[in-house]
């Protein structure tokens, strides 16, 4: 082995966009790229980015730990060398020494494409750029979809957000050593039926590029070009994005440009000093986290976040980024005291910088990949976050709607008596519903630090807890905005969510869990195969309140449409009083089925209501009524019908085939459901109810006999 002439051919322009802040490819510049192979030999190019350094040396398994080969300084703080090999030295192990004044540190290379995991902290040689893809079909058809850039806003979008390391483990055994990861290949064969079967649309990964700690959940990232070694290489996650999207399931990434951990060998004081992160100690830190903030405005900085988000869209087909923490970056007294931060020029709160970032990142993406998702999680009223950045806007696709989850989380967990001067937690989200493009979030921060889980926030005892979650659930699943759940809530685990131990499956076995997971399946597939679940989720033409004041009774309906002649009625009690001969008044006369009831015996319900049909009434003023039976902690679905009409099926096919990509992959007809017998049982739950069967009530309800039934 022996060093190289040091080959700067052809880079002049790249180096020159990477210091403009344009180079948006900037990971085939930096970082460690094959050559081609001349007389038997390998030739390796080395490049990183240290311009205060004094001096750099690659050093690894290859070329000595100790000597290692001297870069040589090729521009504005650019360090390159070639290094030529007998052998490939694809799964070697390199990193950087960075010298100044005296003092070196041992780092990892920014832009590696693998890492080693944990206490070890090299970077690997790898080469995901010549990694080859079988989902063309999909992504052929993603691009027919939604290159205009508009078509995801009236198509279904139910979003299954997961953590990889403790969706399952091997052996359901504890990670807190680190041994039992699933691979990502492993948990892709899982995964994508699962999926399918339950009737979600995309699958949303909690950070998955290195990071060295465990119990950041991914969010501290030190190697943001690498997908994580624990659950395999490179080629192991494009198998697994493949495999989803086989299955007709969208893949969207957590992405982290608002901060990095302080970990000695990543981007901390890179060069001996602040070089990726801001210079001010009024921007530095994120204080309550103990990381360091991304300097925004720096050229080189913006080349690479970029170039990152653009190399998980265009390398691994994925189909979207969640941008974490994105008020965080947005306003300068971020948790900081006022003393410890600087107006900006305008004399605002406002980081300038970061606004134009994100603008330059989303026509960045979108100028390529208009067909991509760009969803931000920004926790306030910033305006314009999902406005066009020709209309000054953030340029983001859609937006948390954190409002909607903290409003609603209350109102269920508090006490029913109170409920009545609280209930404009239910009404208010509706006053700035379409301010915004929105996700509805139960997310991962809902079922943390004491939150508990979702069915744990429930008020009431044990059954009650249920009978609100499925309430809720329809509530959430029939409001305007995309759906995002996490996992586990499928099926009401009970504990809060531990990212040592994996989810709690055994909880299938038991009956509760099983009809609750048996609920939202139905669920599910009911709202993808209704647009008028989705098709107009941007304004009032999609939505109407048919009750909206009647706080005292905790009940709210309303009716969803396609702006097509397609309608659906939803009313909620949300009290713990069954409400007989409840008046609704709907625009239409005539009879409407119950397409879904919440209170079903199958779904652990006491099934109150005996027919599922029911017509209106003319009153003396000539107004049109539905006289309801609406049972305590219960939801109804409606949809009208005639005479002859056959009972609504969520396994009909609607046309959201043709606006949500993947709900038919196979083009066979099938249904999701179809899927069923390929899922492991214990995932599944039993489906004793089962479809187009009579229910039958289960020898341990809680209900009491009922007249109706």
């Amino acid at each position: 082995m022996k060093k190289g002439k040091n080959s700067n051919v052809g880079t002049d322009l790249p180096v020159y966009l990477f210091h403009q802040g344009t180079n948006y490819r900037a990971y085939e510049l930096l970082g460690c790229h094959e050559l081609a192979a001349r007389r038997g030999r390998y030739e390796y190019v080395f490049r990183v980015w240290a311009p205060n350094a004094d001096s750099v040396t690659l050093v690894g398994d290859f070329c000595s730990w100790d000597a290692g080969v001297p870069m040589e300084k090729i521009s504005q703080g650019i360090w390159e060398c070639v290094f030529v090999s007998k052998s490939r030295l694809r799964g070697s192990y390199y990193k950087f020494r960075v010298t100044r004044g005296g003092v070196s540190h041992l780092k990892s290379d920014p832009y590696a494409f693998a890492s080693q995991t944990l206490e070890n902290t090299a970077s690997v040689v790898a080469s995901p750029l010549l990694l080859t893809h079988s989902d063309g079909e999909w992504m052929s058809r993603r691009r027919e979809l939604f290159s205009d850039g508009e078509h995801y806003y009236p198509s279904p979008m139910n979003i299954y957000e997961l953590h990889l390391g403790s969706w399952r483990t091997r052996d359901g055994a504890s990670n807190a050593d680190g041994e039992h990861y699933l691979g990502y290949r492993d948990i892709a064969d899982m995964l994508a039926p699962y999926l399918r079967d339950m009737g979600y649309t995309h699958a949303e990964l909690m950070p998955i590029a290195e990071h060295p700690f465990d119990g950041s959940w991914g969010y501290q990232i030190c190697s943001y070009y690498a997908p994580t070694s624990r659950f395999g290489t490179p080629e192991d996650f494009a198998y697994f994005v493949d495999k989803l999207h086989e299955y007709g399931i969208g893949v969207i990434l957590d992405w982290v440009p608002a901060h990095f951990p302080k970990d000695e060998h990543g981007l901390y004081e890179f060069d001996g000093g602040p070089l990726y992160e801001y210079q001010g100690i009024d921007r530095r830190e994120h204080k309550g986290w103990g990381t360091r903030c991304f300097d925004v405005g720096r050229c080189e900085v913006q080349s690479f976040l970029i170039s990152n988000a653009l190399f998980w869209l265009r390398e691994y087909h994925v189909d979207g980024l969640r941008i974490d923490a994105v008020a965080s970056m947005l306003y300068l007294d971020y948790d900081r005291a006022p003393g410890e931060w600087i107006p900006n020029v305008n004399g605002g709160n406002e980081n300038l910088e970061a606004v134009a970032f994100f603008r330059k990142l989303n026509s960045a993406v979108f100028a390529e990949l208009p067909d991509v998702l760009m969803i931000a999680e920004e926790s306030t009223a910033f305006p314009g976050v999902t406005k066009p950045v020709s209309e000054n806007g953030l340029g983001f696709n859609f937006k948390w709607n954190m409002g909607f989850a903290n409003d609603m989380f209350e109102y269920v967990s508090m006490d029913p008596i109170y409920r009545q001067y609280h209930h404009s937690k239910l009404t208010f989200p509706m006053m700035y519903a379409y301010s915004e493009n929105f996700i509805l979030p139960v997310s991962h921060d809902e079922v943390v630090h004491g939150k508990h889980s979702l069915i744990g926030k429930m008020y009431g005892e044990y059954d009650e807890k249920f009978a609100m979650m499925r309430a809720f659930m329809t509530f959430f699943m029939t409001m305007p905005g995309k759906k995002l759940t996490f996992m586990g809530t499928e099926f009401a685990q009970f504990r809060e969510w531990d990212y040592e131990n994996e989810l709690e499956w055994f909880m299938l076995s038991y009956p509760r869990h099983a009809e609750m997971q048996r609920y939202l399946r139905r669920l599910n597939h009911l709202y993808i195969d209704s647009p008028e679940l989705w098709r107009i989720d941007d304004g009032w033409d999609g939505f109407s309140w048919l009750e909206a004041d009647r706080a005292q009774d905790n009940v709210v309906a309303y009716r969803r449409l396609d702006g097509r002649g397609g309608e659906l009625i939803v009313v909620i009690n949300f009290s713990p009083i069954d409400r007989t001969d409840y008046p609704i008044m709907p625009p239409r006369q005539g009879k409407y089925r119950i397409i879904l009831d919440s209170d079903s015996y199958e779904f652990g319900g006491c099934e109150k209501i005996g027919s599922d049909l029911v017509k209106t009434e003319r009153t003396a003023d000539g107004v049109h009524m539905l006289r309801l039976l609406l049972p305590a902690y219960s939801a109804q679905i409606l949809k009208k019908t005639s005479n002859n009409a056959r009972p609504h099926k969520s396994s009909e096919r609607s046309d959201a085939g043709a606006n949500g990509i993947g709900h038919d992959p196979d083009g066979d007809g099938r249904s999701a459901d179809d899927t069923s017998a390929s899922v492991n049982d214990n995932m599944r739950g039993a489906d004793e109810g089962g479809r187009g069967r009579k229910n039958k009530k289960r020898k341990d309800s809680p209900c009491t006999e009922n007249p109706n039934v």
